[in-house]
């Protein structure tokens, strides 16, 4: 069975998915950020096989998320996120935010994250860039964009008469 290039969507959310889709690239990429970087210390923490693995940490250097760095002249290599894989971190941290909250246990958030700026423990929020005021499914709307598909010039009957 072949997968389906997300990537080719025009849609910014399958385009990701494309990249951290498959269910162990985000606990990869998770590994990686709090220094579990080397392949055995991955295989070890998440219980993944070596064959899945590997394809897991090629498509992530293809994908320009992780970079591969030798340690060892057998060859042995390390792996540390790069600029685009650490903005995925900011993404990662409003997942584990929401599963805190709707599927969590009696005891609590496994990880808590302290921000540099002001040694406090924070949830991680999204906020909008202009005005710094929370931003939530329910108060945003949603308009093309420029990389938005242009709508067929004859729409389908069935679009006619709705």
């Amino acid at each position: 069975m072949q997968r389906t290039n997300f990537g080719d969507m025009a849609c910014s959310i399958a385009r990701t998915l494309d990249v951290i889709g498959e269910p162990w690239s985000p606990l990869i990429l998770r590994d990686i950020w709090v220094g579990i970087t080397r392949f055995d210390q991955i295989q070890s923490d998440l219980g993944i096989s070596r064959k899945v693995l590997t394809e897991r940490l090629n498509h992530l250097v293809d994908s320009g998320v992780l970079e591969r760095r030798p340690y060892d002249p057998r060859p042995r290599h390390e792996y540390t996120l790069t600029e685009k894989g650490t903005e995925l971190i900011d993404l990662l941290m409003v997942m584990a935010t929401w599963g805190d909250k709707w599927q969590s246990t009696n005891t609590g958030p496994p990880v808590l994250f302290r921000h540099h700026t002001c040694g406090q423990i924070s949830t991680p929020t999204l906020h909008c860039t202009h005005c710094s005021q929370p931003m939530h499914a329910t108060n945003i709307d949603h308009l093309p964009g420029p990389g938005a598909p242009t709508p067929p010039v004859n729409p389908p009957k069935a679009q006619l008469d709705a």
